[in-house]
């Protein structure tokens, strides 16, 4: 996924004078190409987060359009001031682009792991945050970020992740996709968790259950017209995201059903990280396993939402 939408940066630069890439600790080699055909427009700097959001930001403010590469820790924590201010308050094109969102670093340790990223950017006023399901779905995002209109964050997972999304859903910035229909449980994913979200309707499907699976690749701004319309229409609605429970896809999903005002509320869960610092070190799929983010703990919570349920009646 990563390689893909640095590609796609270089395809824009190509077609766009107002692409403009900014690199920050990098691996070496990276978009060589852009380096060498569009040297005045590439820029390989060093770990100064605050320094490149500013910098950014004032090229944005005079036309450009740059995209900042780094890891997802270092562009959400670090730099938080100037992207708030230099970025959000003045509105500005800038393209944030943070690797390894979620636990991708695990075998790094918690100074790595980017599990509040999401939170965190989605405070910002006007700021979007998107987190695309695999490479594909990349492809398609990647070309509408030149037109929108203020700062985004795109976050990445690993590479190499499989491809769940399906091209003739289409793809806009801001709108849901729904990627299975079902009426007893909703399923509600972003980024890497909609392959988890399609094996858990699998499973349910096997427990004679009907899983709808909606794929918000836009957490902000979040497409509560359309998750609230599939929510209406299921008995159990659950959240899963790599990412904390607090502030992300599940808090977006929770505010919406608050607001929405049912005649009887939704059995509702968040799959996500608790309110922990993870101190283990182990591989993208063994910490999403320890902290329950998995088909099968899907499958688990929507039987004991639905045991809940009938229970009340």
């Amino acid at each position: 996924m990563r390689k893909t939408c640095l590609d796609q940066v270089y395809l824009l630069a190509q077609k766009d004078p107002r692409v403009i890439f900014i690199g920050s600790d990098i691996g070496a080699g990276t978009l060589d190409a852009f380096k060498r055909e569009m040297p005045d427009r590439f820029y390989m700097e060093g770990v100064s987060e605050a320094h490149l959001i500013s910098m950014m930001a004032g090229l944005a403010m005079s036309g450009k359009i740059p995209y900042l590469n780094t890891i997802a820790t270092f562009i959400s924590r670090r730099p938080f001031e100037h992207v708030l201010l230099d970025g959000g308050l003045h509105h500005t094109k800038i393209r944030l682009i943070g690797s390894g969102g979620g636990v991708v670093y695990g075998p790094l340790g918690p100074t790595h792991l980017a599990l509040e990223d999401m939170a965190i950017l989605r405070t910002i006023p006007g700021m979007a945050v998107v987190a695309p399901c695999d490479a594909e779905e990349m492809k398609r995002l990647m070309p509408q970020t030149l037109e929108w209109d203020g700062p985004m964050y795109i976050r990445l997972g690993k590479g190499g992740d499989p491809v769940v999304s399906r091209a003739e859903l289409g793809f806009q910035i801001g709108k849901a996709i729904l990627l299975q229909e079902g009426r007893d449980v909703l399923l509600v994913s972003t980024g890497i968790t909609a392959q988890t979200a399609l094996e858990a309707a699998g499973l349910m499907a096997a427990e004679g259950l009907q899983a709808a699976v909606q794929h918000m690749h836009t957490v902000k701004p979040f497409d509560r017209n359309a998750f609230l319309e599939q929510a209406s229409r299921a008995s159990a609605v659950i959240s899963l995201e790599e990412h904390t429970v607090i502030g992300g896809l599940g808090s977006a999903c929770a505010e919406a059903l608050a607001e929405a005002g049912f005649d009887r509320p939704k059995r509702f869960a968040r799959l996500g990280f608790p309110d922990v610092f993870p101190h283990s070190y182990g591989s993208q799929a063994e910490l999403m396993e320890k902290y329950g983010i998995t088909a099968s703990d899907a499958l688990k919570t929507a039987q004991k939402l639905l045991e809940s349920k009938s229970r009340q009646l």
